[in-house]
């Protein structure tokens, strides 16, 4: 079994989902159950993946959780841009 706080992968994504609510409690009111809760939900499941994942015996395991992880990073960077259009 890995140790998820040492991996750097982990390390960033948990600095972008603080960030992440740090940023988010200036979003308009209205956006609370929208984009929001959205931005905040993918941010978590970042870091979350790549602990699951280092938790895996299995190196496939591990990765597949790690494409996951990816794939919430993009879903990130994609409400972000939704929010500063």
């Amino acid at each position: 079994m890995r140790d998820y706080k040492k991996i750097k992968a982990y390390q960033n994504a948990e600095k972008l989902a603080l960030e992440i609510y740090s940023v988010t409690k200036r979003f308009p009111k209205e956006e609370l159950y929208g984009l929001v809760s959205q931005l905040r939900r993918a941010a978590v499941s970042v870091t979350a993946n790549i602990a699951e994942g280092a938790s895996r015996q299995h190196k496939k395991d591990y990765l597949n959780f790690l494409f996951m992880a990816r794939g919430s990073v993009s879903e990130v960077e994609c409400l972000l841009t939704l929010s500063n259009k």
